[in-house]
């Protein structure tokens, strides 16, 4: 789908259940009747006008456990600097960290 908001969305999926017709949808918002019934489609089949691509992307490299972890190995020393810190944080991880990611 295009670059749509998420108001955008809504709007189409408000004036399909409004009764307009796909081709006024488009004329209205500018938008081409193919994205349109692309949006009625998802709109119609999963009860959302969000595409699935909102999940796609790097996943984060640390989870919220070893984010605890993190918080608490700053909490106590929080003078102390980066590198320490992610080689402590590194001895409690399977999978170490860089400086970076802390």
């Amino acid at each position: 789908m295009e670059d749509l908001s998420d108001f955008q969305k809504g709007q189409i999926g408000g004036a399909h259940l409004a009764g307009a017709s796909v081709t006024k949808m488009g004329t209205l918002l500018g938008v081409s009747r193919a994205v349109i019934s692309k949006v009625m489609m998802a709109y119609t089949n999963d009860g959302n006008t969000s595409s699935a691509e909102s999940n796609s992307g790097q996943k984060p490299k640390v989870s919220e456990r070893e984010c605890h972890r993190l918080n608490r190995i700053v909490s106590k020393n929080h003078r102390t600097t980066a590198a320490k810190v992610t080689t402590e944080l590194n001895i409690q991880l399977e999978d170490p960290v860089s400086t970076k990611t802390v």
